[in-house]
């Protein structure tokens, strides 16, 4: 059973927000609420609102009403972005400076928390599928470089060529 809560154009920029709805994905609607409730941040306010109307809207719904509201998780919860305000600061000499007011969209979905299914797999046939599958040979690459026997030769005589220092003496 899930719900889903979408608030839009909050003003709070995304990437604040963000940090905040990764303190509580994945948690359950209480323990996110309490996390909230004391978390410093502007943030959370907004957050907190859009989980408590998740909430509301599952257990308001048709299917929702035989649901425990403490029994709900927060299975997903994203921070988009919304539309910028653009507006200007006057600065020296007549310039002007842009601000940009920006805003948020948060996307709620709870749900009543699944229990890990069994899940009956069936080993496939090994034999059928190789059977079924030839295997290619792998084509021998042919050799048509020769061996780089000249570049060895200079390297040898620039190895043997060392120039001679002369050490001054110093009485």
């Amino acid at each position: 059973m899930e719900a889903r809560c979408l608030t839009r154009f909050v003003r709070i920029a995304p990437r604040k927000m963000r940090l905040v709805a990764d303190l509580v994905r994945g948690k359950s609607v209480n323990d996110a609420l309490g996390l909230l409730k004391f978390t410093p941040r502007a943030g959370a306010t907004p957050i907190a609102k859009a989980i408590q109307s998740a909430v509301a809207n599952l257990v308001n719904s048709d299917k929702g009403r035989d649901v425990n509201p403490d029994s709900l998780v927060i299975k997903l919860i994203f921070v988009d972005e919304g539309p910028t305000y653009k507006r200007f600061m006057p600065r020296a000499m007549g310039r002007a400076t842009p601000i940009r007011k920006r805003t948020s969209h948060i996307a709620v979905v709870i749900s009543t928390p699944e229990a890990p299914e069994e899940a009956e797999t069936e080993m496939p046939d090994v034999e059928s599928e190789t059977a079924a599958a030839p295997v290619k040979e792998k084509s021998k690459v042919k050799s048509t470089a020769k061996p780089k026997a000249k570049a060895k030769a200079k390297a040898d005589e620039h190895a043997g060529a060392k120039r001679s220092v002369k050490k001054k003496k110093t009485e």
